[in-house]
């Protein structure tokens, strides 16, 4: 899994957003110190959580399986443009095959547990894509045989109040070991100056 934060709102416009309620515009210091400490009292403190949604966080994903993907599809406030499929399996049927056991080749392309049992289904379940996608079968319909392991992409933009709300449920022990990862992921990305925002969203517990 690798992220990339490519782009993001600087605080300044949040505060803005928050002194507009109040007009007090004159006691703002352009994202300073002053501006931050507005910020997570009205945000955090007071829950007046709307304002959070000025801030906006741009990330590129790498190397999440699609079952990881479909837990990062539940969440509504959210806009992700996903690698598409058809280029996926362009790729995979030029490969070489793959054999029980042989995970660093698998792993090119699959999410591994760690588990062996598993890991080995899910890469007995790539060779037979693989061996299908050598017949002219269309790439629509040769999708269908894709494991839930099976690595993506995507680059997905989020607002402060939903990242809130990702991280608080995504970072519990509760939740799928790589969605976890990611949220603990996403929140390390992100600009030093930005993390009071979600610090008391990360799980803190063994």
């Amino acid at each position: 899994m690798k992220i990339t934060l490519l782009n993001h709102t600087p605080l300044s416009v949040c505060s803005h957003a928050t002194r507009t309620c109040w007009q007090s515009f004159d006691k703002g210091d352009c994202g300073g110190e002053k501006d931050k400490e507005l910020i997570d009292r009205v945000g955090n403190k007071f829950k007046h959580a709307s304002t959070l949604e000025h801030l906006n966080y741009t990330f590129y994903i790498q190397g999440i399986s699609r079952a990881c993907l479909q837990e990062v599809a539940r969440h509504r406030h959210t806009s992700p443009s996903v690698k598409s499929t058809r280029y996926t399996l362009k790729e995979l049927r030029n490969e070489s095959e793959f054999r029980e056991n042989d995970f660093e080749n698998a792993k090119r392309y699959l999410v591994l547990t760690g588990n062996e049992k598993v890991d080995n289904a899910s890469i007995k379940a790539l060779e037979n894509l693989r061996l299908i996608l050598q017949d002219s079968i269309s790439l629509d319909i040769a999708k269908y045989c894709l494991p839930e392991s099976y690595k993506t992409e995507l680059t997905l933009t989020i607002n402060a109040r939903s990242l809130q709300n990702f991280i608080s449920l995504r970072s519990s022990k509760s939740a799928l070991w790589e969605i976890r990862n990611l949220a603990n992921a996403l929140f390390n990305v992100l600009p030093q100056d930005h993390q009071f925002i979600f610090e008391h969203c990360l799980y803190k517990g063994e």
